[in-house]
Protein backbone atom coordinates (compact mmCIF):
# COMPACT_ATOMS: atom_id res chain seq x y z
CA UNK A 1 0.00 0.00 0.00
CA UNK A 2 1.49 3.34 -1.05
CA UNK A 3 2.09 5.88 1.70
CA UNK A 4 -0.91 8.21 1.67
CA UNK A 5 1.18 11.36 1.79
CA UNK A 6 2.39 10.80 -1.77
CA UNK A 7 0.11 13.08 -3.74
CA UNK A 8 -1.21 12.28 -7.19
CA UNK A 9 0.07 15.56 -8.58
CA UNK A 10 3.63 14.98 -7.37
CA UNK A 11 5.01 15.53 -10.84
CA UNK A 12 3.63 19.05 -11.26
CA UNK A 13 6.11 21.44 -12.85
CA UNK A 14 8.71 22.93 -10.54
CA UNK A 15 8.20 26.70 -10.66
CA UNK A 16 9.45 29.80 -8.88
CA UNK A 17 7.93 29.11 -5.47
CA UNK A 18 11.44 28.65 -4.16
CA UNK A 19 12.58 26.90 -1.03
CA UNK A 20 9.06 26.15 0.22
CA UNK A 21 8.25 24.25 -2.94
CA UNK A 22 11.59 22.44 -2.78
CA UNK A 23 10.80 21.26 0.74
CA UNK A 24 7.45 19.92 -0.42
CA UNK A 25 9.13 18.06 -3.28
CA UNK A 26 11.78 16.65 -0.96
CA UNK A 27 9.10 15.37 1.41
CA UNK A 28 7.29 13.63 -1.45
CA UNK A 29 10.53 12.15 -2.76
CA UNK A 30 11.42 10.75 0.66
CA UNK A 31 7.99 9.08 0.85
CA UNK A 32 8.48 7.59 -2.61
CA UNK A 33 11.94 6.29 -1.72
CA UNK A 34 10.67 4.73 1.51
CA UNK A 35 7.79 3.09 -0.34
CA UNK A 36 10.09 1.44 -2.89
CA UNK A 37 12.70 0.50 -0.28
CA UNK A 38 10.11 -1.44 1.72
CA UNK A 39 7.56 -2.43 -0.94
CA UNK A 40 9.96 -3.14 -3.82
CA UNK A 41 8.22 -4.28 -7.05
CA UNK A 42 4.73 -3.90 -5.60
CA UNK A 43 5.32 -0.28 -4.62
CA UNK A 44 7.09 0.39 -7.91
CA UNK A 45 4.06 -0.85 -9.86
CA UNK A 46 1.66 1.27 -7.80
CA UNK A 47 3.80 4.38 -8.22
CA UNK A 48 4.22 3.78 -11.95
CA UNK A 49 0.47 3.54 -12.34
CA UNK A 50 -0.01 6.70 -10.25
CA UNK A 51 2.56 8.87 -11.97
CA UNK A 52 2.85 7.37 -15.48
CA UNK A 53 -0.78 6.22 -15.80
CA UNK A 54 0.11 2.68 -16.83
CA UNK A 55 0.31 -0.68 -15.05
CA UNK A 56 3.56 -2.56 -15.67
CA UNK A 57 3.54 -6.24 -14.77
CA UNK A 58 7.00 -7.06 -16.13
CA UNK A 59 9.43 -4.13 -15.90
CA UNK A 60 12.20 -5.64 -18.01
CA UNK A 61 12.22 -5.04 -21.77
CA UNK A 62 12.84 -8.34 -23.56
CA UNK A 63 15.54 -8.71 -26.19
CA UNK A 64 13.09 -9.31 -29.04
CA UNK A 65 11.47 -5.90 -28.38
CA UNK A 66 14.90 -4.24 -28.42
CA UNK A 67 15.88 -6.02 -31.64
CA UNK A 68 12.58 -5.10 -33.30
CA UNK A 69 13.01 -1.43 -32.36
CA UNK A 70 16.48 -1.42 -33.94
CA UNK A 71 15.25 -3.05 -37.15
CA UNK A 72 12.11 -0.93 -37.60
CA UNK A 73 13.29 2.63 -36.94
CA UNK A 74 14.03 4.82 -39.96
CA UNK A 75 17.24 3.53 -41.63
CA UNK A 76 18.68 7.04 -41.90
CA UNK A 77 18.07 7.61 -38.19
CA UNK A 78 19.71 4.28 -37.38
CA UNK A 79 22.75 5.25 -39.44
CA UNK A 80 22.93 8.58 -37.62
CA UNK A 81 22.85 6.81 -34.25
CA UNK A 82 25.64 4.47 -35.31
CA UNK A 83 27.72 7.41 -36.58
CA UNK A 84 27.16 9.29 -33.32
CA UNK A 85 28.14 6.20 -31.34
CA UNK A 86 31.38 5.85 -33.29
CA UNK A 87 32.26 9.53 -32.84
CA UNK A 88 31.57 9.43 -29.10
CA UNK A 89 33.58 6.23 -28.73
CA UNK A 90 36.53 7.70 -30.63
CA UNK A 91 36.54 10.75 -28.37
CA UNK A 92 36.27 8.93 -25.05
CA UNK A 93 38.81 6.25 -25.91
CA UNK A 94 41.44 8.99 -25.69
CA UNK A 95 40.40 9.65 -22.08
CA UNK A 96 40.95 6.12 -20.83
CA UNK A 97 43.43 6.00 -17.99
CA UNK A 98 46.01 3.24 -17.68
CA UNK A 99 47.63 1.64 -14.65
CA UNK A 100 51.23 2.58 -13.96
CA UNK A 101 53.91 1.99 -11.36
CA UNK A 102 57.00 4.07 -10.61
CA UNK A 103 59.88 2.80 -8.49
CA UNK A 104 60.98 5.68 -6.26
CA UNK A 105 63.62 3.77 -4.31
CA UNK A 106 64.73 0.22 -3.77
CA UNK A 107 61.75 -2.02 -2.91
CA UNK A 108 59.43 1.00 -2.87
CA UNK A 109 57.12 2.19 -5.62
CA UNK A 110 54.09 4.38 -6.23
CA UNK A 111 51.51 4.25 -8.97
CA UNK A 112 47.91 4.18 -10.07
CA UNK A 113 45.43 1.33 -10.39
CA UNK A 114 42.17 2.02 -12.22
CA UNK A 115 39.25 -0.33 -11.58
CA UNK A 116 35.86 -0.01 -13.33
CA UNK A 117 32.63 0.02 -11.35
CA UNK A 118 30.84 -3.33 -11.25
CA UNK A 119 27.30 -2.15 -12.05
CA UNK A 120 26.02 1.27 -13.12
CA UNK A 121 22.42 2.45 -13.44
CA UNK A 122 21.59 4.79 -16.33
CA UNK A 123 18.49 6.99 -16.11
CA UNK A 124 17.07 8.07 -19.48
CA UNK A 125 14.16 10.57 -19.43
CA UNK A 126 11.17 9.39 -21.42
CA UNK A 127 7.39 9.20 -21.50
CA UNK A 128 6.39 11.74 -24.14
CA UNK A 129 9.89 12.36 -25.55
CA UNK A 130 12.91 10.31 -26.58
CA UNK A 131 16.53 11.02 -25.70
CA UNK A 132 18.85 8.57 -27.49
CA UNK A 133 21.72 11.03 -26.98
CA UNK A 134 21.47 10.41 -23.22
CA UNK A 135 21.98 6.70 -23.85
CA UNK A 136 25.00 7.24 -26.06
CA UNK A 137 26.72 9.99 -24.05
CA UNK A 138 26.47 8.10 -20.76
CA UNK A 139 26.84 4.46 -21.78
CA UNK A 140 29.73 4.73 -24.24
CA UNK A 141 32.24 6.06 -21.64
CA UNK A 142 31.07 3.39 -19.20
CA UNK A 143 31.68 0.67 -21.77
CA UNK A 144 35.13 2.03 -22.58
CA UNK A 145 35.97 2.17 -18.86
CA UNK A 146 35.07 -1.50 -18.54
CA UNK A 147 31.97 -1.23 -16.34
CA UNK A 148 30.77 -4.76 -15.70
CA UNK A 149 27.06 -4.20 -16.26
CA UNK A 150 24.91 -1.23 -17.34
CA UNK A 151 21.28 -1.23 -16.17
CA UNK A 152 19.07 1.31 -17.93
CA UNK A 153 15.69 2.57 -16.77
CA UNK A 154 13.32 4.91 -18.59
CA UNK A 155 9.70 5.97 -17.90
CA UNK A 156 7.11 4.14 -20.02
CA UNK A 157 4.57 5.89 -22.23
CA UNK A 158 0.81 5.46 -21.80
CA UNK A 159 1.06 2.10 -23.58
CA UNK A 160 3.79 0.87 -21.27
CA UNK A 161 6.55 1.15 -23.86
CA UNK A 162 9.95 2.82 -24.14
CA UNK A 163 10.54 4.71 -27.40
CA UNK A 164 12.05 2.74 -30.28
CA UNK A 165 14.83 5.27 -30.86
CA UNK A 166 16.00 4.95 -27.26
CA UNK A 167 15.90 1.15 -27.47
CA UNK A 168 17.82 1.21 -30.74
CA UNK A 169 20.51 3.41 -29.19
CA UNK A 170 20.70 1.00 -26.23
CA UNK A 171 21.24 -1.93 -28.61
CA UNK A 172 23.98 -0.08 -30.48
CA UNK A 173 25.86 0.65 -27.25
CA UNK A 174 25.22 -2.77 -25.73
CA UNK A 175 23.15 -1.97 -22.64
CA UNK A 176 22.87 -5.12 -20.54
CA UNK A 177 19.40 -4.68 -19.03
CA UNK A 178 16.54 -2.25 -19.71
CA UNK A 179 13.57 -1.61 -17.43
CA UNK A 180 10.33 0.36 -17.86
CA UNK A 181 10.22 2.66 -14.86
CA UNK A 182 11.21 6.21 -14.06
CA UNK A 183 10.94 9.09 -11.66
CA UNK A 184 12.07 9.08 -8.06
CA UNK A 185 10.68 5.56 -7.75
CA UNK A 186 12.99 4.32 -10.50
CA UNK A 187 16.01 5.91 -8.82
CA UNK A 188 15.04 4.24 -5.53
CA UNK A 189 14.72 0.88 -7.30
CA UNK A 190 18.25 1.21 -8.68
CA UNK A 191 19.64 2.30 -5.31
CA UNK A 192 18.08 -0.43 -3.17
CA UNK A 193 17.19 -3.11 -5.70
CA UNK A 194 13.83 -4.86 -6.03
CA UNK A 195 12.72 -8.37 -6.94
CA UNK A 196 13.10 -7.39 -10.62
CA UNK A 197 15.70 -4.65 -10.72
CA UNK A 198 19.24 -5.21 -9.43
CA UNK A 199 20.93 -2.80 -7.02
CA UNK A 200 23.61 -0.71 -8.72
CA UNK A 201 26.80 0.92 -7.45
CA UNK A 202 26.32 4.29 -9.15
CA UNK A 203 23.48 6.15 -10.93
CA UNK A 204 24.06 8.50 -13.85
CA UNK A 205 21.84 10.40 -16.25
CA UNK A 206 19.60 13.50 -16.20
CA UNK A 207 16.03 13.87 -15.00
CA UNK A 208 13.45 16.27 -13.62
CA UNK A 209 13.48 17.79 -10.14
CA UNK A 210 12.11 14.57 -8.61
CA UNK A 211 14.83 12.43 -10.19
CA UNK A 212 17.52 14.91 -9.16
CA UNK A 213 16.19 15.15 -5.61
CA UNK A 214 16.01 11.36 -5.31
CA UNK A 215 19.64 11.04 -6.40
CA UNK A 216 20.63 13.67 -3.85
CA UNK A 217 18.73 11.91 -1.05
CA UNK A 218 20.22 8.52 -1.94
CA UNK A 219 23.82 9.68 -2.21
CA UNK A 220 25.74 7.45 0.17
CA UNK A 221 23.43 4.50 -0.42
CA UNK A 222 24.58 4.69 -4.02
CA UNK A 223 27.07 6.81 -5.94
CA UNK A 224 25.72 9.58 -8.17
CA UNK A 225 27.11 11.59 -11.06
CA UNK A 226 27.16 15.02 -9.44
Amino acid sequence: MIIKTIEANAYASYDEKGIGEERVIRSRVIDIIDAVRTGKDGALRDLTRRFDNVWIENFRVDQSTIDQAYETIDPDLRDDLIRAYENIRTYHERQKQNDYEIEVMRNSSIGQVTKPIDRVGLYVPGGTAQYPSTVLMNAVPAKIAGVGEIVMISPPDRNGNIGKTVLAAAKIVGIDRIYRCGGAQGIAALAYGTESIPKVDKIVGPGNIYVTMAKKELFGVVGIDM
